[in-house]
């Protein structure tokens, strides 16, 4: 007679856990990485000494834990929240000024620009304002919401060919842009140098249909750059004319897979707003009229969407390995058709300089999520610096040494795993997390 196969039951499980001698040293770890959920663990060590005399200053030997430092929150909430905090310090300083960006930016001339994607054929939309043009009333969240309202004459493969060339038509724009510029001017692009500068911050977001758009905050500068003013005829007007022109007249040719012309071009949606102004409407109605306040907002409505996904299930997260791979994915039939065109137009001589397959759990988008101009801001690498140089003021100052000492770090580490081991530990860890971010965020909003 066979035995009864046993029933497992995950809240014994996470109570044994709890229970054990290893919960503590364990949660000690979860809380160093702030509830990452893909932490790499470490056996090894470290050592500060003295650049002149060799002499040991801190050190530190054993196994500790690194976050995996993902921008995707359907990855890890905890590295993705750390990340959307640098991104709003790199987009809020190129407004505002701070981290080495003069205040007097947030005299220039700046607007919020969204560039978004052609039609390549109707799709669901309107969630519980008024019915959708299919007749039906769809709410917030619907799965039809963004799929195409017939599937078998949707242009799937305009779209992700629009997708893996979107990079270069904002390439394009920022080109476009200063020609526009500088005809507003009355000047040729080169002795527009002596004049003025632009400058851009910006971050792509999918649609609900699985193709990009574009949110960016353009900045007008003096020749020196955002330390000095641009000229007085450069106002908000001249310059949002400027981003629309070079919007509608930017254009890529590239061809179909039977050799057919393809026109790549931007959407005839392009939504700038003014943010010199103090009554920019940031989508949430509650401006009070402060600058200060307005920059803050925004700079945190830029930051959130650097940390999204496709929105497509068990996408983004992983790439594509091969057709099995596709046929097993839990997504939408749309999301999984964008997917199927980029991993078989892939297989085409013709896109091989693309590289969709490998960019095919994207839909085919291969650029980065956010990326700036040289001028615009602090960087990624400068902030994640500061940091670092932080810990060592702290080894130096509880060592009784001048902060700036100059120190040799010497880093040996050996990895020992990678993320959680049961399903109990991954669930306590999601706790955590989110137990740290709810205070962070509290602590954001409380009065200094």
């Amino acid at each position: 007679m066979a035995l009864p196969t046993p029933v497992y039951d995950a809240e014994a499980a996470l109570t044994r856990w709890m229970r054990s001698p290893a919960y503590k040293q364990w949660r000690t770890g979860v809380e160093s990485v702030k509830g990452c959920l893909q932490p790499v663990r470490l056996v090894g060590k470290f050592e500060v000494r003295h650049m002149g005399s060799g002499d040991l200053i801190a050190s530190r030997q054993g196994r500790v834990w690194s976050s995996c430092g993902t921008r995707r929150a359907a990855v890890c909430p905890s590295c993705a929240d750390r990340y959307a905090a640098d991104a709003w310090h790199l987009i809020h300083a190129g407004m505002s000024g701070g981290k080495g960006v003069p205040t007097t930016v947030a005299r220039s001339t700046r607007l919020f620009v969204t560039l978004t994607a052609p039609s390549f054929g109707p799709v669901h939309n309107r969630p519980g304002k008024r019915p959708c043009s299919c007749g039906r009333w769809h709410p917030e969240g619907h799965p039809l919401l963004g799929s195409p309202l017939n599937p078998t004459t949707y242009d799937y493969t305009g779209a992700v060919l629009w997708q893996a060339h979107s990079g270069q038509l904002w390439h394009r724009f920022t080109i476009a842009l200063r020609r526009a510029v500088a005809a507003a001017g009355g000047l040729t692009v080169r002795a527009s140098g002596a004049h003025l500068r632009i400058s851009y911050a910006k971050v792509a977001e999918y649609q609900r249909r699985g193709l990009v758009h574009f949110h960016a905050v353009i900045r007008a500068d003096g020749p020196s750059g955002p330390d000095s003013s641009p000229p007085t005829w450069l106002t908000p007007d001249v310059l949002a004319d400027a981003v629309r022109s070079a919007a509608s007249s930017v254009e890529l040719d590239t061809i179909r897979p039977d050799a057919t012309a393809l026109l790549l071009g931007w959407g005839a949606q392009v939504d700038v707003k003014d943010i010199t102004a103090t009554d920019i409407d940031i989508n949430d109605g509650d401006d009070d009229g402060d600058q200060a306040v307005a920059d803050t907002r925004l700079a945190g409505y830029i930051a959130k969407y650097a940390t999204k996904g496709t929105g497509a299930t068990e996408t983004g997260d992983r790439r594509i390995r091969s057709q099995m791979h596709i046929d097993r994915l839990q997504v939408s039939a749309h999301h999984r058709t964008m997917i199927q065109t980029a991993w078989d137009l892939g297989g085409l001589d013709q896109y091989a300089d693309l590289k969709l397959r490998h960019w095919a759990h994207m839909l085919g988008f291969r650029g980065h999520f956010l990326t700036k101009s040289r001028i615009y801001s602090t960087t990624f690498k400068n902030l994640r610096a500061e940091r670092r140089t932080h810990q060592i003021h702290t080894a130096l100052t509880d060592a009784g040494l001048p902060e700036d000492t100059d120190v040799l770090v010497v880093n040996n580490w050996q990895i020992l795993g990678i993320g959680y081991d049961t399903p109990e530990q991954l669930e306590l860890a999601t706790a955590i997390g989110d137990r740290i971010r709810a205070a962070r965020q509290q602590a954001r909003k409380e009065p200094r």
